[in-house]
């Protein structure tokens, strides 16, 4: 066999690890996963305005590493998905702590101890981008010592990992109050991820202690395990290669089983419609939240917002379900994908029929008025379908001046009268293949559905809305919910 030496180039390398599609969330939950590897029990995360020299810190009271895997922990794919690791190792591909910072800064650096002793490296991606190597630093500059001085001050072991440079500031003054306004709303963000993330060690029998900017992290449980009123179906565990997927439906209780506080709380961060489906656990850390997980004809409709279904996938299998390299991202095995959608559809025929039995839909009723441009009701044994002219296009026609206001109310009427039977159908009967699907379906939104948003985003501003307002409102309404574009930043 003859054959040659390719290593990949440092700076092409760094390019690629810093372009993987990271959020702050999810880059501080991947660190987050290094600490509960190393058995800590107190994570702190914080921020620090200075504007291009603010910095973000996330330090543990585990039990820290040595130099030498401080070294292959800073190396990039020092270990891959093969390793053996322990029963608390969340990692995956050993590039977690690489990417996930190179993502957020250009200057990262880990100080760690076991004993008392602290060791320090530091990746300084200019370094590496001048030189073309991979020197990894021993001495950390002056102002970056000061800052891990004061962290480690009392502390005689565990780590911390220390962001400078941040993507995004470096050409801000720190006098720039609104930039640094924005920068302290990342921390409500990355507070509310980890709370969903990693809810389980945060209620486990050793519950796990998080701050985020000096704030505890609260655990948001999806399935509202204490609350009477939840129905539990029963759970499936589903073999797999020798090994076991356990998976448990939940109905969640209604609007009139919760008060206004509790629904709120239990619709999630990203409100109801987005937070139905199936939630994928691998070693209790949520992988993915509410997802239908493709599967064929199954849809995000506001009447299965009480299904919820829990999934829990051994480590052993990330490769089986294509765990990716940010461990936010699943594909279900094909043998197994004909059982979810069995159970998925079992949940979703129960939770249609309890929303039906309460005689309302709580998600629309909770939504706003401006979740769907069509308002539907049954009265009298009837279903009526009218479109809803409180949304903000529908408005912005009607208060058009150079058009004539009968005509469009005529328009409106007819459309009214004239509601296609396939919608009617969606009411009534189980999902099938053909059901339409707005603007072609969930995914990146098509030029035609970034034309009517920019328009809806318009009408919002000649409202009075602001702009971060308006994005929110679309971001909640049908049928950009499940559409990503210029709204969902």
């Amino acid at each position: 066999m003859t054959y040659d030496i390719a290593p990949p180039a440092p700076v092409g390398m760094v390019a690629s690890l810093s372009s993987l599609g990271y959020s702050l969330p999810d880059a501080l939950a991947d660190l987050v996963d290094n600490s509960v590897s190393a058995e800590a029990r107190t994570i702190e995360i914080d921020f620090t305005w200075a504007g291009r020299k603010s910095w973000m810190a996330i330090t543990d009271d585990g039990c820290g590493m040595s130099r030498e895997e401080l070294i292959t922990a800073m190396t990039v794919a020092a270990r891959g998905p093969a390793t053996n690791r322990s029963s608390t190792d969340l990692g995956r591909y050993g590039v977690g702590l690489k990417s996930a910072s190179f993502s957020q800064c250009r200057l990262l650096t880990v100080s760690t101890a076991t004993t008392g002793d602290w060791i320090t490296r530091t990746w300084d991606l200019d370094v590496v981008e001048k030189t073309g190597e991979w020197r990894l630093l021993h001495t950390p500059t002056v102002e970056t010592s000061e800052i891990l001085d004061r962290i480690t001050e009392s502390r005689s072991s565990g780590t911390v990992v220390l962001w400078q440079r941040l993507s995004g500031y470096q050409a801000v003054s720190e006098k720039d109050k609104k930039t640094q306004q924005q920068f302290y709303d990342e921390a409500e963000k990355v507070r509310t991820h980890l709370g969903l993330v990693f809810a389980r060690f945060l209620i486990g029998s050793s519950p796990l202690t998080m701050r985020v900017a000096g704030v505890g992290v609260s655990p948001w449980d999806p399935f509202l395990t204490s609350n009477p009123s939840l129905r539990r179906l029963p759970p499936e565990p589903l073999p797999l290669d020798g090994h076991t997927v356990l998976v448990e439906p939940f109905v969640l209780p209604g609007s009139q089983r919760l008060t206004p506080d509790e629904y709120d709380n239990a619709g999630g961060p990203q409100g109801w419609l987005r937070h139905q489906g199936f939630y994928v656990y691998r070693r209790d850390r949520l992988i993915l939240a509410g997802s239908w997980l493709g599967l064929r004809s199954l849809r995000r409709e506001e009447r299965f917002n009480l299904a919820r279904v829990s999934v829990d996938i051994p480590a052993e299998m990330d490769a089986e379900w294509r765990v990716d390299v940010r461990k936010a991202a699943v594909v279900p095995p094909v043998s197994l994908r004909r059982h979810l959608t069995r159970i998925a559809q079992m949940v979703r025929r129960e939770a249609a029929e309890t929303v039906r039995h309460r005689g309302q839909i709580a998600a629309r009723q909770h939504s706003g008025p401006l979740s769907f441009p069509w308002t539907v009701r049954r009265a009298n044994g009837k279903v009526s379908c009218k479109i809803n002219k409180r949304h903000p296009l529908v408005q912005a026609v009607l208060k058009d001046t150079d058009s004539d206001p009968a005509r469009v109310r005529a328009l409106l009427r007819l459309l009214e009268e004239t509601v296609p039977v396939p919608a009617l159908r969606v009411l009534h009967e189980t999902d099938t293949p053909d059901d339409p699907e707005p603007f072609g379906g969930p995914g990146p939104a098509d030029a035609q559905a970034i034309e009517v948003a920019r328009q809806m985003y318009e009408a919002l501003l000649a409202q009075g809305r602001s702009a971060v307002e308006a994005r929110a409102l679309i971001r909640t309404t049908q049928p950009f919910d499940q559409l990503d574009g210029f709204w969902s930043s």
